[in-house]
């Protein structure tokens, strides 16, 4: 049973969210682990109930429910787990623990992203690699500010994309035109998920390289002139994020739900890329 340190939340986990950044670290994609931090818990957004609260923590009280990420060494996908108090926030009853174990990490990302870019209603946004966890969320919510989305993926993810409100163009060879082919003046911001090859297939689709930035591949966009994603990490955007699901704005979709003998598949579904969303580890 780990215990909270000064500024921390002992959770008994309900539910967690499954990343990329899961199975990046499984990879060594990080760099490699030292032995002594084995064994190691991965998974880092979850939703639970307070069981115990550490020094110097206001505003929590044991028995909240309550989902954020976890603290710097824990993992979620566990029973327990430790969450920052500064990085956590009060579950809207009207929200699931599924739905709040999705949040911290994707939606919030995809928050500070469509923020970041600054659009005014009636401009557009492409969001390269819009399937994923934070590409669904930030459509939904660029959408509730008004802003068009035109969103890159498969051509198996048109029923999903378009359910969102946003306009799918298939990635691969060509990308560029056939985005120009709908928008000849090209998009005002790019909102990059994918990185690598398929960023620079679409970059010059944006003139104001201000208004490019990445939440996949810091080297490639800081290269292209662009920037990388600014995290705001508070438990303001938590709470905005709530707010938006409990009041019908943001549907998570959560895909699947697997159980915590199941985490290895589970991130193995994120790993390949076939989900349609989000995929979460039900705990209790």
């Amino acid at each position: 049973m780990p215990s909270p340190l000064p500024g921390e939340l002992l959770v008994e986990v309900r539910a967690a969210g499954v990343n990329p950044v899961d199975w990046k670290i499984r990879s060594g994609a990080y760099g490699a682990a030292a032995p002594a931090d084995f064994p190691k818990v991965l998974g880092s957004e979850v939703s639970g109930v307070v069981r115990e609260i550490g020094e110097d923590v206001d505003g929590f009280a044991v028995g909240d429910e309550v989902f954020g990420s976890v603290a710097p060494g824990s993992g979620g996908f566990a029973e327990f787990t430790l969450l920052p108090a500064i990085a956590a926030a009060h579950k809207p009853l009207k929200v699931s623990f599924t739905d709040a174990a999705t949040l911290s990490v994707a939606a919030a990302t995809a928050y500070d992203g469509v923020t970041q870019v600054q659009l005014e209603a009636g401009q557009t946004l492409l969001i390269n690699g819009v399937s994923g966890g934070v590409g669904v969320a930030a459509a939904q919510i660029a959408r509730d500010l008004e802003i068009n989305v035109i969103g890159t993926a498969g051509a198996d993810k048109r029923p999903l994309i378009e359910s969102l409100g946003a306009t799918l163009v298939p990635y691969g060879d060509g990308v560029a035109g056939r985005i120009t082919d709908l928008l000849p003046d090209g998009v005002d911001a790019i909102f990059d998920l994918a990185g690598g090859t398929g960023l620079r297939d679409v970059v010059d689709l944006v003139a104001d390289r201000n208004k490019l930035i990445s939440a996949g591949d810091p080297e490639t966009v800081a290269e292209l002139g662009g920037h990388v994603i600014e995290r705001d990490r508070t438990q303001r955007v938590l709470d905005i994020v709530a707010d938006l699901v409990a009041e019908g704005k943001l549907d998570p979709h959560v895909e699947d739900v697997l159980s915590l003998d199941d985490v290895a598949a589970a991130m193995s579904a994120v790993e390949v890329g076939h989900a349609k969303g989000k995929v979460v580890v039900s705990v209790a």
